[in-house]
């Protein structure tokens, strides 16, 4: 993927810089990353979370979420590049209930991996998280595909293990698709728990923009608005690490 430019970056970075969050409209999103490269493939990009794998770490706690994740390699001079597919690790320190597990997911299709619509979010948020931390050369980048669903006797949990830090950098949440679900706001605290701000992504293409090291955020569980018709909620999350 070819480098970026850091001209995608706007006054979302200002909020980031300044609360350490952002909730940015598909307004905003939409001109963001129609700079950054374009979004002429979304229907083929937002297709494939119809074929998401099951997450059998969660379904052994009695949840059920599907997903499929990607790592990816950003520096200065190459821009991002895609990476040998490996496993995704957190420590119990971010993640009480599935940390210290080296936890293999499918990998993401093809066909999304080489999509405009991914080659736009990635520099964009090269673009984006390099202008807050100017100095990193190198990141780390994973890319997670979520699909929540819910049903009449089971919530849906976007965020099983709480209000939480992702031990990462910066966070990109962005909204895929949202069919028949109430609920799924997004809530940010200071790590003592004072709440800084919520708001929920109802939008494709409403975003919330993190820098983890300074606040927590979680997702408030999600139930189907007609009890007896198909819900999910399908959400990209991207990571930035120095690496």
């Amino acid at each position: 993927m070819s480098q970026p430019s850091h001209s995608v970056l706007s006054t979302p970075a200002a909020s980031v810089q300044r609360d350490g969050f952002c909730f940015a409209t598909a307004d905003v999103m939409r001109g963001l990353l129609e700079r950054a490269g374009g979004l002429a493939d979304w229907p083929i990009f937002a297709d494939s979370w119809n074929r998401l794998g099951p997450d059998p770490y969660i379904a052994a706690t009695g949840r059920l979420r599907r997903r499929r994740h990607a790592t990816f390699v950003a520096t200065a001079d190459q821009g991002v590049t895609l990476a040998p597919h490996q496993a995704h690790y957190q420590s119990l320190q971010y993640n009480h209930l599935q940390g210290d597990i080296a936890r293999w997911f499918e990998p993401v299709e093809a066909v999304f991996a080489a999509s405009q619509c991914l080659h736009s979010i990635l520099c964009f948020c090269h673009a984006f998280f390099g202008g807050l931390a100017p100095d990193v050369m190198r990141w780390h980048v994973e890319l997670h595909q979520f699909r929540i669903e819910a049903s009449a006797g089971a919530a849906g949990e976007p965020t099983p293990e709480g209000s939480h830090r992702d031990g990462v950098d910066f966070v990109l949440v962005l909204l895929v698709d949202r069919e028949n679900i109430a609920s799924g706001t997004t809530s940010i605290h200071a790590p003592d728990g004072t709440a800084l701000g919520e708001f929920t992504l109802t939008r494709p293409l409403d975003a919330a923009l993190i820098h983890d090291p300074r606040v927590f955020h979680g997702v408030t569980p999600v139930m189907p608005i007609a009890p007896q018709q198909p819900s999910h909620r399908d959400v990209l999350v991207v990571t930035f690490r120095a690496a």
